[in-house]
């Protein structure tokens, strides 16, 4: 691969020195992929006429560049030639030569450094696939590599005894007793309890059953699982061993981390949704293991004294819509004592080591014992998580949601720019621990662990970087680590579901959107308005801040006249008055809005409501704007799978060209134009609206 990648620019030298040129006699500098795609279209467009980035080997190269470091006379280009796989090159600007370059290579070309990170040696010994495929799949490679052990070795066999029968939950046997010394006893005393079972209906509940260790709450269960062990230890293969190890109860008493922010029953509900969903599926499967036993989860999450009007200020809050979770809330303190006022997320660093230390004593009085899982959530998070995880001996998952790196380009290289505000030194540092300290990573897609042509992944970027002046990292992370672990997420579908469903609509919210949508009140709830009610709306919802590029969404509006006339614009986001927020990125948003609503003289086919915590009007409000033939707009930088995305898609409001188009938020007026031409067609032939947007009424 490497040779080909070296033989393709060798053999277009003339058009790659053109390309980068102009650049290197502009200094040094860092280029992203859409400059690099922009630029070799521009030189296309005047060299041969050509308006589309051709298919040439040049241009399929330079399409999987992710950057380029621009070093006079010299210049280096990053390319993943394969999912996960990254080579790097030099292009000579005055010799007219490619080389090859190491990872330490690249990096030395951007800055100088006081610290080498490499953390390969460490993991070297840990089994992991080859094939890009297998990105994301962890459970399942282990599960195959378990079982070629324990095919080609019985002593892999001795260690699953081992483990069957020594795994108890309070002193309880779970599986098998110890009586079980070695496989053939296992093996006959499992032939005899399907014997005895077999004269039982399957019905039949372990109380009344005459051995205790049963893996099963009827007679019916309990053969299954000894069906699936009999398989295993027989003709082992990988789903067999998944469902049977599934069956095996391993968790009891959860922990989850956010400590950041408002956390409360109304704030950050996709993890108070995640916590319900987990003890849910624990108390089936606590039901179906034939145990009496009540899952202890918690939330460790900041208690902020000044909660302005929220509940965040008490120690403990029982979580609605569980049996037995709760909030627990712990203090930030430092040396001058408790800090009482909320901070941003990008300020919380100082106190998390603190934070992680308070916390495990409140853990472990409130469990009345040690948990069994530690699941963090965002960066910071996930490095009190993995603190914790060292200190309590116990599993550690890590969920990033958003990594920043892959949100601010070039936060690595020119991260003094940023540290007053954002502290990327800290949070990248404690990205790179808590990844590495991680017995499994769960995240919501392929693209998120090793990115796609045009982005990277948000666990790729760590793989190599520098932080000049401070270290640089060779071999930070692998994302063919076994670690990582897709679950792709999901929307509740009594509230989300499609427009063919209509007729499930939430009818009670339809008064209350109504008056959302068509006010003319303003206030600091919602100011524009929408003075011609008969258009359609394009929507848009996410939290404001430059990355969710609600502003761009605004200004690719406004600047369109084209797209003015035929629609209505709309979007809920954040606050409206600056004053109310205290988070400095958003309020600069905030104040950039305005400006946009006065510049381009938006009020009339704009309006801007602030955030709806409602998430079921908001579910029905997707099917309103669906009713007027509108359209939902992500205009994010990046976005690995939001949940305003997951809401639009199961509401069916995305294959580009069939449920819905793909735009690339770097070229807002390609954007404008598609949507134009979108709203054109639906003009001229109502039925395409239907075509893209596919109802079950027109179909048939």
């Amino acid at each position: 691969m490497r040779e080909g990648i070296q033989e393709t620019l060798s053999a277009h030298i003339n058009e790659l020195v053109s390309l980068l040129s102009t650049r290197v006699a502009q200094g040094k500098g860092i280029l992203q992929p859409h400059h690099l795609v922009d630029e070799y279209s521009s030189m296309m467009r005047v060299e041969r006429g050509i308006e589309k980035l051709d298919d040439s080997p040049l241009a399929k190269v330079l399409g999987s560049a992710k950057e380029a470091i621009v070093w006079p006379p010299f210049a280096t280009l990053a390319i993943c030639s394969r999912p996960g796989v990254w080579e790097y090159v030099l292009v000579s600007i005055f010799e007219m030569k490619v080389d090859h370059l190491t990872v330490a290579e690249y990096l030395l070309c951007s800055s100088s450094y006081i610290l080498e990170l490499d953390i390969e040696p460490f993991n070297t010994s840990f089994p992991r696939p080859t094939q890009s495929s297998s990105i994301g799949n962890g459970v399942q490679f282990l599960n195959r590599h378990f079982l070629s052990l324990m095919f080609h070795n019985e002593e892999s066999l001795e260690h699953l005894l081992d483990f069957l029968c020594t795994h108890r939950h309070d002193g309880h046997d779970l599986v098998l007793n110890e009586q079980i010394q070695s496989l053939s006893e296992l093996i006959l005393a499992l032939a005899r309890a399907d014997e005895y079972l077999h004269t039982l209906p399957f019905t039949t509940p372990y109380s009344k059953f005459e051995f205790e260790e049963v893996g099963g709450h009827t007679a019916e269960r309990v053969l299954e699982s000894m069906c699936l062990l009999l398989e295993i230890l027989q003709a082992p293969d990988p789903s067999t061993l998944e469902k049977f190890l599934g069956r095996i109860l391993m968790v009891f008493n959860v922990v989850v981390v956010s400590p950041h922010g408002f956390f409360g029953q109304a704030n950050v509900v996709y993890i108070l949704d995640q916590v319900c969903a987990l003890e849910k599926e624990m108390l089936l499967c606590i039901k179906k293991q034939g145990l009496d036993v009540m899952p202890k989860n918690i939330v460790v999450t900041r208690l902020i004294p000044e909660a302005r009007g929220t509940a965040c200020n008490q120690r403990v809050e029982r979580i609605s819509g569980t049996e037995g979770a709760h909030i627990l809330r712990v203090p930030f303190r430092s040396e001058n004592g408790i800090l009482w006022k909320w901070i941003s997320r990008f300020d919380v660093w100082p106190f998390l080591e603190t934070f992680a230390d308070d916390a495990s004593n409140e853990i472990v009085a409130e469990l009345q014992g040690i948990p069994d899982l530690i699941i963090g959530n965002y960066s910071d998070g996930n490095i009190v998580a993995s603190l914790l995880s060292y200190k309590l001996g116990i599993t550690l998952c890590n969920i990033a949601h958003a990594l920043e790196k892959t949100k601010y380009p070039d936060s690595d290289i020119y991260w003094r720019n940023y540290e007053d505000k954002y502290h990327f030194a800290s949070q990248f540092t404690a990205d790179l621990v808590a990844m590495n300290n991680a017995d499994f990573i769960i995240t919501s897609t392929y693209q998120e662990v090793r990115g796609s042509t045009k982005n990277v992944g948000r666990y790729e970027s760590p793989t190599a970087f520098t932080l000049p002046g401070l270290y640089r990292v060779i071999h930070g992370i692998d994302v063919f680590d076994p670690k990582f672990n897709i679950v792709y997420p999901g929307a509740e579908m009594s509230i989300y579901f499609p427009y063919s469903a209509r007729q499930r609509g939430l009818t009670a919210f339809h008064s209350s959107i109504e008056a959302l949508l068509f006010s003319d009140k303003q206030s600091d709830k919602h100011v524009g308005m929408l003075m011609d009610r008969s258009k359609p709306i394009i929507f848009s919802m996410a939290r404001l801040d430059r990355v969710k590029n609600i502003t761009g969404l605004v200004e690719c509006y406004g600047k369109s006249t084209k797209l003015r006339e035929p629609v209505n614009l709309v979007a809920v986001d954040g606050y409206i008055d600056v004053k109310k927020s205290q988070d400095r990125e958003e309020s600069r948003e905030i104040e950039k809005m305005h400006e946009l609503m006065k510049k381009y003289n938006l009020h009339g086919p704009f309006w801007w409501i602030s955030v709806q915590m409602n998430w079921a009007c908001n579910g029905e409000l997707y099917q309103c704007l669906a009713d007027t033939k509108g359209a939902f707009v992500q205009l994010a930088f990046y976005e690995a799978f939001g949940l305003t995305v997951v809401g639009a898609m199961t509401s069916e409001i995305i294959e580009d060209g069939v449920s819905g188009f793909h735009i690339d938020p770097h070229q807002p007026d390609r954007v404008a134009d598609a949507m134009v031409d979108f709203f054109q067609q639906c003009q001229k032939d109502p039925s395409y609206f239907f075509f893209i947007y596919p109802h079950d009424d027109v179909a048939n």
